[in-house]
């Protein structure tokens, strides 16, 4: 099976997994922990490491992080390396809401995780863009 982790700081990884299922429904397969702030690291990774606890060693994990190298990022890492999952994990930092979505919904698309992850770093840069109101100055005052 594939999973769909999602750490960060404070309720960022709660909050987007929730708006994920709002898209996609709610599904065993998309799991989430934060590192809050009256947490100690190692609170996070025990957190952490109860929240995987069933995924075994020959199932797949996309880990999706707030930020490379913080804190829940680091101890991810550190409890899957512990349950040797480092080599069937996919690790992407810097998740928003388009890479999440397409994560969850094409993960079982893809047997080639290097394809995968060409995918869903291009859907996550898609997300960032501006938008630019412009005033159309055709209409009337009112």
């Amino acid at each position: 099976m594939k999973y769909v982790v999602m750490v960060s700081h404070g309720e960022f990884a709660p909050g987007l997994h929730s708006a994920v299922n709002m898209m996609t429904g709610d599904r065993p397969d998309v799991l989430d922990t934060s590192l809050k702030a009256d947490m100690s690291a190692d609170e996070f990774a025990e957190n952490f490491r109860e929240l995987v606890k069933d995924i075994k060693e020959d199932d797949q994990i996309i880990l999706l992080a707030d930020i490379l190298s913080g804190s829940p990022f680091t101890n991810a890492l550190s409890v899957l390396d512990e349950k040797g999952m480092l080599p069937n994990t996919l690790v992407i930092a810097g998740m928003n809401m388009p890479l999440a979505i397409t994560a969850v919904l094409m993960k079982d698309n893809f047997d080639d995780l290097n394809l995968l992850k060409d995918t869903l770093l291009s859907e996550g840069r898609a997300g960032l863009t501006e938008f630019a109101a412009v005033a159309d100055e055709d209409e009337d005052d009112l």
